[in-house]
């Protein structure tokens, strides 16, 4: 439980049977719910590649290297859930930037052991959502080709995509499921848009929404993008 203010003006987490959350519209707080746990492939292969770089953080990195992660985060900080700047420590910083490297399984996008040497989280140009075609369960997402990680070999863009919702919900938190990537080239950048196979099935007239993050080829994974689009 994360609290802020004299009596409870931020809080995040859960205490007793109520918990303390935020949205767009500000805080709030609910009845706390217990949440399920499916344990599906897809978790399964996340939670595997957090207890894979765990054991390479102790058993096969150098000192030098995990003392350049702690270096990065400590120049780095991220959000907590009230959006406060924390140091989330190398070895979160490690398992942060290469998690969406093994999870996306593509050859070109390997694991990085090294620490980025530049202290930020990288930039990319907003992607924009286009045509969700509901007959062949596909998103147009365009980005641009010239951010730093297209134009570089084990640069890419991870796209994640939502189960279709309510046309009327305007905010979706997650989950989300890993649909593509969109792989950096130094001699060729990927050409936009990028035509995604959804995660989940959809229907006309369902809103979809799509969760991106770009990574660096030097491992500086970007803060989240989220857009939104409507099946056709």
């Amino acid at each position: 439980m994360l609290v802020e203010s004299a009596i409870v003006g931020r809080g995040s987490g859960s205490i007793g049977g109520m918990t303390w959350s935020r949205n767009r519209g500000g805080m709030y707080i609910r009845a706390r719910a217990t949440p399920t746990n499916p344990n599906s492939t897809y978790q399964q292969t996340v939670r595997s590649a957090a207890a894979l770089l765990a054991a390479m953080w102790s058993n096969t990195l150098t000192k030098a290297q995990r003392d350049g992660w702690d270096l990065y985060a400590e120049n780095v900080e991220l959000p907590n859930p009230l959006g406060a700047p924390r140091n989330v420590g190398g070895l979160g910083m490690y398992i942060r930037s290469n998690v969406p490297r093994i999870q996306c399984g593509v050859v070109g996008v390997a694991r990085l052991d090294d620490a980025p040497s530049i202290f930020d989280l990288g930039v990319f140009t907003e992607p924009v959502v286009g045509v969700c075609t509901a007959s062949a369960d596909t998103i147009s997402v365009a980005y641009t080709n010239t951010d730093e990680w297209a134009i570089a070999d084990g640069g890419a863009l991870f796209i994640y995509t939502s189960r279709p919702q309510n046309p009327g919900r305007n905010f979706f938190k997650g989950p989300y499921r890993l649909a593509a990537t969109v792989e950096g080239v130094t001699a060729t950048p990927p050409t936009s848009p990028e035509v995604v196979n959804a995660a989940f099935v959809f229907e006309a007239a369902q809103r979809l929404f799509v969760f991106a993050r770009a990574s660096t080829a030097d491992g500086r994974l970007s803060a989240p993008f989220r857009g939104t689009g409507l099946g056709v």
